[in-house]
């Protein structure tokens, strides 16, 4: 997985030293309210090393799942993936699609200060300059910040659909230019 920087981030790959900072982020609701079909809190440390580990284990040359950090202070920000979009279908899990999304998860002291639109940015340069002709976001219906995100990154609105996670959601496209 290609390491990314950009004016303030380095986008990295995880290690084991994030399991902290994994574990505050996704234990709160104002993170999780919008992530899954049914959001739940992170509440044992465990998890977060299970998910840590990964993240970490992400080995692919243009897929990936970057720790969003600030390259002065070395602070943990988020999260940016850039991964396979799964299906819905008829199962409780959703199965694989032709389809590549980006997503975010940021932690809320990182609100408001237009780091998931740089890193986006920079993880949307580097899908296009690996191959990818498209990427899609999908968003919850409500989750109108990530929706404004999408629309800063310079991602349209093709509207609402079912095709993805097994749910009901905003879809968002941009194209290799």
């Amino acid at each position: 997985m290609k390491e990314l920087t950009t004016d303030r981030l380095w986008l990295r790959r995880f290690t084991s030293d994030d399991s902290d900072f994994i574990f505050d982020m996704y234990s709160r609701w104002e993170v999780q309210r919008f992530i899954g079909l049914t959001p739940r809190l992170m509440t044992e440390r465990v998890e977060a090393d299970e998910r840590t580990a990964r993240y970490a284990a992400v080995e692919h040359p243009v897929h990936g799942i970057w720790a969003i950090t600030d390259k002065s202070t070395g602070q943990r920000l988020g999260v940016l993936l850039l991964k396979p979009l799964p299906a819905s279908g008829s199962e409780t899990q959703p199965g694989p699609s032709c389809e590549i999304e980006i997503g975010w998860h940021l932690h809320p002291d990182a609100w408001g200060q237009g780091y998931t639109s740089e890193g986006a940015e920079a993880v949307l340069a580097h899908a296009f300059a690996t191959g990818l002709n498209r990427v899609l976001a999908v968003t919850n219906k409500n989750n109108v910040a990530s929706q404004a995100v999408a629309r800063r990154i310079g991602m349209t609105r093709t509207g609402t659909t079912a095709d993805f996670y097994n749910t009901e959601c905003e879809l968002f496209s941009i194209e290799r230019e």
